[in-house]
């Protein structure tokens, strides 16, 4: 799971490095500056982004990365590596859950919930720039969906290293 660089305030329980790296604003745009995230943008006030060192190394060590982030993220890893993206948006059952959802959690004031609310239908209508939909009507059901098209993704042919020569080496009868 990749971890993000952000400038808001950590919430309760948040653990820096964990959850999320927090910096002040100076060093988010030096890190912008420096080419040093993959992706960045400015969501509810604050900025996100995803370093991109930490992702590189991962990759090279040839495990997948699942980052959590925005529309506005996706678009731009979209835009640097489409071809080894796969992009699941994730939706809530109703309007409703979500902002019980939001709600329950207490993690912010209620003039954050209605603000994010706000903005939900707008978020939501990029929905159909993503290669899958999940609804998140049950969490178990929603992480088996993603595991299964990660497990479907890595079988692709053309994510398969070293299947030609493998192919190559029946067809010899090795």
């Amino acid at each position: 799971m990749s971890v993000s660089v952000t400038t808001r305030r950590p919430r309760g329980g948040e653990v820096n490095g964990r959850d999320y790296h927090f910096i002040d604003t100076i060093d988010f745009n030096l890190m912008v500056n420096r080419d040093q995230l993959l992706e960045h943008a400015k969501v509810f006030g604050n900025y996100y982004g995803t370093p991109r060192l930490p992702v590189d190394n991962t990759l090279a060590s040839g495990r997948d990365v699942l980052f959590d982030i925005d529309w506005q993220g996706t678009q731009q890893l979209v835009e640097k590596a489409r071809d080894d993206l796969v992009s699941v948006f994730i939706l809530p059952p109703s309007w409703a859950e979500l902002e019980r959802r939001l709600t329950s959690r207490a993690q912010d004031d209620p003039s954050e919930i209605n603000r994010r609310m706000a903005k939900a239908a707008d978020e939501m209508s990029h929905w159909a720039e993503y290669d899958y939909v999940i609804i998140n009507r049950d969490l178990d059901q929603s992480v088996a969906a993603v595991t299964a098209i990660l497990r479907s993704e890595r079988l692709k042919r053309r994510r398969q290293t070293g299947i030609a020569e493998f192919v190559n080496g029946l067809k010899q009868g090795r």
